[in-house]
């Protein structure tokens, strides 16, 4: 069991208190300060008294722009006193202008405008123009951050919703590694799993804030549940307690915003494919002091692979109470099921990867074993409270349930002709996984100095179990046929295959496995941004103290940490589009399981420097960032080489002793002209082992690792004539010198996939054409691994080296029909 009261909370809340005391100071300080500055906030609201999402607000005659939040609001901080000319905007109507005289001594000033067009007309307006749909200004609450994507020392990359449905993106898995720099996916359970990597390192999934990785979990979320993906680059442990040195991806569901409307889509494609999303919106009480929203989809996909198949259903309400005007809970529920034969599309060959022998519709496994089940379960509650006109207070509890039942095969070995025996295993996997949350943010003044001040305390409980025993050595076909990669038969008589016994709860029977693990930690966190010469030059000084605990199965394995990191990152802005930044920050990720002779793994701990320059373009209309950084990692994770330590088809993992990981990135996005949607980036990784137990390995280039990663993808759509609305979108994605193992020189094919579709959107209707894989390359490969085989194979059976590797679908398309209301 484990003891999270065991948790030194002295030292937790005793960093807190520097949150508390930053306050007070600023909260006298900062008084003479506020009558020399001021602010001006509003709403802009429809002509039907709704929110007006989006809508640009400008301060004439200043740099300064505001786009409206889902609540309709906008704000102007840091002004001096004097009088201002506020003006609202909306392609093809006239603006709407307010004069606010601004005094000395004045706070703030409440300005509210009403649109004069209704709701539907204010979304077909966003519709038609595609004003800022790939560039997203400011990260999610979750993140905690304060300041605008702008400003904030780091590079942060966001994948809005917008994006995904003009991707016909279905889920995590589904591509939208594509619209991040150097972001790539490495397999295994491609159908369940996201497993992606960044910056030399497996990131960890975090949603709406919590790290909910676990095993190779999480389920792969569905595009219908989600609001957008947030990737930080680089350690931000600080706000978010353990995280890898190579960052984090954030995925945001979906929640009510307080605006009546709704979605329906139905889709189609290649592959026997079929999938119809709902998403409704709106209000539960007639005083609007109960909202709602409600996402379902329900899905079925034949994998391009033979017999193969992956059916799922999505089931996520939330319910948002706004007890008075500055106090709101939220509650979240999220139901995930998948039924599916397989969980991946691998391919095997004794040649090498790509081999042009093996057909791309090759299944490894047969269609008379039992299809695999898979149930996840997860809620939130989320309570927001505004302090008062400065500090904001959030707390957060998330519990998730997954349960799989499924079976599994793999090979034993292979030989030189192509014969693959198979061995057959159980499957079945739990998870429980408990957080919670709790934070402050504000902003205060000390003399001339701008304060936001962040901070908190972060806890959470992770068990997981498993059970994947091999339950027969060797399945065969009828009359003993050895299965045969070259000519692959199916059919595998029913009586070959033993019962799978289970009576007792997998918790039960994964207690005698290597397959149990439990970690807790709680940490706290503090970070000051300080704002000097009216807030151009930003310094952010930020701490976390984190406490782990990883219960092992004997006392050599059971792992204790007490880890502080410091955080520093300086951001100055150029101008008021242009902003560099700097930053030196550390990470730290408790690592459960042991290694092959027993012995418990050490935490994984990185230190990241980087530096970056970020602008935006056009009045603010796209935005480009460029990265260079420095990322030192060590205890690195990888699957044991030795093919000695596998027992009963079970490996194991090893630690390197210290990867250094250095990169170049540069991303773009937004509207670079009137219609004409873009989305481009790239990535140089250069990632190699610094520090081994096997000297050999020193210099060697970290596994799963892509050198050069180039994505684009552009959408141009007519803005007026007879052909209003239509649409052309076209993207590529190529990856070079990649790397399967640790090995000095590329060793996996070269990657490059082109995509191109049509669309029409005409007041509420939107039709969509998307043709994946258009130059059809049969051997687009997303992961790989090389085993060699034991002694004793290679003696008895005339084993060989084999390739693994995963294969994506030969040419295919999607058509998607959706009706907004």
């Amino acid at each position: 069991m484990c003891r999270i009261s065991r948790i030194p909370f002295i030292k937790i809340f005793t960093l807190l208190l520097c949150i508390f005391s930053l306050s007070s100071l600023s909260l006298f300080a900062g008084e003479e300060e506020n009558l020399e500055k001021g602010m001006i906030t509003g709403q802009v609201t429809t002509a039907d008294n709704r929110p007006a999402e989006g809508v640009t607000v400008r301060l004439k005659g200043t740099n300064k722009v505001s786009l409206t939040t889902e609540a309709g609001f906008f704000s102007f901080k840091n002004l001096e006193a004097g009088t201002y000319e506020i003006e609202v905007t909306l392609v093809g109507h006239a603006p709407v202008s307010k004069t606010v005289t601004l005094a000395t001594d004045a706070k703030k000033n409440n300005i509210n405008f009403q649109l004069g067009v209704s709701q539907v007309e204010l979304e077909e307006v966003v519709v038609t123009t595609g004003a800022n749909r790939y560039k997203i200004n400011t990260v999610s609450p979750s993140l905690r951050l304060q300041s605008s994507v702008l400003e904030t020392p780091q590079n942060i990359q966001i994948v809005g919703s917008q994006i995904l449905a003009d991707q016909q993106v279905f889920d995590v898995v589904d591509g939208i590694t594509r619209n991040v720099s150097g972001v790539t996916r490495q397999g295994h359970w491609d159908n369940q799993y996201a497993n992606i990597r960044m910056r030399g390192s497996k990131l960890p999934a975090f949603r709406n804030g919590m790290n909910i990785e676990a095993s190779w979990g999480p389920t792969a979320e569905d595009a219908s549940m989600i609001e957008r993906i947030e990737f930080v680059k680089g350690p931000a442990g600080f706000m978010l307690a353990n995280g890898e040195p190579g960052g984090f991806y954030n995925v945001v569901t979906k929640k009510p915003t307080g605006i009546t409307k709704g979605s329906v889509s139905v889709s189609m494609g290649s592959f026997s494919t079929y999938r119809t999303a709902v998403d409704l919106d709106g209000k539960l009480s007639k005083d609007g002091r109960v909202l709602y929203r409600l996402n379902m989809a329900a899905q079925q996909k034949d994998f391009f692979t033979k017999y193969n198949y992956s059916n799922r259903y999505v089931f996520s309400p939330s319910v948002k109470y706004l007890i008075d005007d500055k106090t709101s809970v939220t509650f979240e529920y999220t139901f995930q099921g998948s039924k599916y034969l397989a969980n991946g599309n691998y391919s095997f060959s004794p040649k090498g990867f790509a081999d042009q022998g093996i057909a791309n519709d090759f299944f490894y496994a047969d269609p008379s074993m039992e299809p695999g089940k898979l149930r996840d379960h997860s809620a939130y509650v989320y309570l927001d409270h505004k302090i008062n006109s400065k500090w904001n207070m959030h707390a957060q509890v998330a519990y998730f349930n997954f349960a799989m039942v499924a079976n599994s095969t793999w090979l034993n070995y292979m030989t030189a002709a192509g014969d693959m025996p198979r061995y057959w295993s159980i499957g079945d996997e739990a998870g429980e996984n408990r957080f919670a949350q709790l934070s402050f943010s504000g902003e205060e003044r000390t003399g001339s100095i701008r304060h936001r001040i962040m901070g908190g305390v972060d806890m959470g409980n992770k068990k997981f179990w498993g059970d994947f025993r091999t339950l027969k050595s060797n399945i065969a076909l009828a009359g003993g046929k050895a299965f045969n990669v070259y000519n692959p038969a199916y059919g595998i008589p029913m009586d070959s295959f033993p019962k799978i016994d289970r009576s007792q709860d997998v918790r039960t029977r994964a207690g005698g496995s290597n397959y149990v693990t439990v970690v807790s930690y709680g940490s706290a966190y503090v970070q000051d941004e300080l704002g000097f010469f009216n807030d151009k030059l930003r310094l952010s000084l930020g701490a976390r103290f984190t406490y782990a605990e990883t219960v092992g199965k004997t006392k050599a394995s059971d792992i204790k940490d007490n880890v502080f990191s410091p955080r520093i990152g300086l951001s100055y802005s150029i101008d008021k589009q242009t902003s560099v930044y700097g930053l030196y920050d550390q990470s730290f990720v408790p690592v459960s399981g042991t290694d092959w002779e027993g012995n418990a793994f050490k935490p994984i701990k990185g230190n990241d420097l980087e530096a970056g320059i970020k602008k935006e373009w056009m009045g603010g209309r796209w935005r480009s960032t460029v990265s260079a950084y420095i990322i030192k990692r060590q205890n690195a994770l990888v699957a044991d080489p030795d093919p000695n330590h596998v027992v009963n088809g079970v490996t194991f993992q090893a630690q390197l002793g210290e990867t250094k990981t250095k990169g170049i990135e540069f991303d773009m996005a937004g509207d670079i002209l009137p219609g004409l949607s873009t989305n481009i980036n790239y990535a140089y990784t250069n990632s190699k082992i610094t520090k081994a137990t096997d000297k050999n390995q020193i210099g060697n280039v970290t596994a799963n690792t892509a050198a050069h990663v180039t994505n684009a993808w552009l959408q141009y759509r007519l803005q007026s004539g007879a052909l209003e609305g239509f649409g052309a979108s076209a993207g590529i994605q190529w990856q070079a010198d990649r790397y399967i193992g640790t090995t000095k020189d590329p060793n996996f094919p070269n990657y490059f996939r082109g995509d191109a579709g049509l669309s029409m959107r005409r007041g509420k209707y939107n039709i969509s054409l998307l043709v994946n894989n258009v130059f059809n390359n049969l051997k687009l490969l997303t992961a790989g691994s090389i085993a060699n085989p034991t002694a004793a194979q290679t003696a008895n059976f005339g084993a060989v080296t084999y390739y693994s590797y995963i294969v994506e679908a030969r040419r295919n398309f999607r058509m998607t029909i959706a009706y907004n209301f």
